[in-house]
């Protein structure tokens, strides 16, 4: 996970996994939503944290028929690209953040993780 977050220029991060209901819990707090989801991302200036909801990965990943591994790489990218200043609240957002997903990903030799197998 250390290599993914670094192939996102993370500089200072921590990453944590978490169960569903750790998962749901921040989520309620800190975005108002009653489930768990994938990843939340939080930053503090140069440093961040990265939050993995495991049980919500594992049957996205299941769901999308990729492995385990490479939807927790695409949500390392993903998280660290928050901590960039990457959104995808608006439509060219979400282009910006995606192509730079598909890139880190490829040099990682992950495949396009919007392209389902």
């Amino acid at each position: 996970m250390r290599k993914w977050a670094r192939a996102a220029a993370a500089a200072d991060v921590t990453l944590r996994i978490v169960g569903a209901r750790e998962g749901q819990f921040l989520n309620r707090r800190f975005r108002n939503k009653k489930r768990a989801t994938n990843v939340l991302s939080f930053s503090y200036g140069e440093h961040g944290d990265i939050v993995l909801c495991h049980p919500v990965i594992r049957r996205e990943a299941r769901a999308q028929g990729k492995s385990v591994a490479a939807h927790y790489a695409h949500l390392v990218v993903h998280g660290v690209l928050h901590l960039r200043g990457y959104d995808h609240k608006k439509k060219r957002e979400t282009s910006r953040m995606a192509r730079a997903e598909i890139g880190i990903l490829r040099r990682l030799n992950f495949r396009n993780p919007y392209e389902l197998e």
